[in-house]
């Protein structure tokens, strides 16, 4: 079960984080999603180093976020040594992977922050376990076509 209880340290000491709110017209009439979003993350003991917002009209099928974005977020990774980018909306598994490689760092979305989340509460032995089940189910369709190179 520790294999998911990412944050150990201490509120505001954990992993040095970018937040990219990503707002499209759909949810742009959404109050206080951006505060939301925000809130999420401190409350997970994460070190908030920087959030960005991007506009954008509809998701590109790649990164989410068009390229240009993409290259900017990954200048931003090197320069402040972030460890970690959460992304307002729920990614694709290949979208998490091309994120990942590309700004090589740790992706995440909104999901896995509140998974996370609770798995930072979660104190019974049971709520221990569902949680740790809910991260696995999240995390196994991140993992289709990882062992390609493995099939033959």
């Amino acid at each position: 079960m520790e294999l998911f209880d990412r944050q150990k340290e201490a509120v505001g000491q954990g992993e040095r984080t970018l937040l990219v709110y990503v707002e499209l017209p759909s949810t742009r009439n959404i109050h206080n999603a951006k505060s939301e979003f925000k809130e999420l993350a401190i409350s997970s003991g994460l070190a908030i180093i920087d959030a960005i917002q991007v506009n954008r009209h509809s998701a590109k099928a790649q990164y989410y976020i068009g390229t240009g974005k993409v290259d900017e977020i990954a200048q931003m990774v090197q320069e402040l040594a972030l460890d970690l980018v959460i992304f307002s909306p729920e990614l694709s598994p290949s979208q998490e992977r091309n994120l990942e490689k590309t700004l090589a760092c740790q992706v995440m979305d909104r999901t896995g922050l509140i998974l996370d989340i609770f798995a930072l509460r979660a104190n019974s032995f049971e709520g221990k376990l569902q949680v740790e089940l809910a991260q696995l189910r999240h995390l196994s369709t991140r993992l289709v076509r990882g062992w390609t190179h493995l099939e033959r």
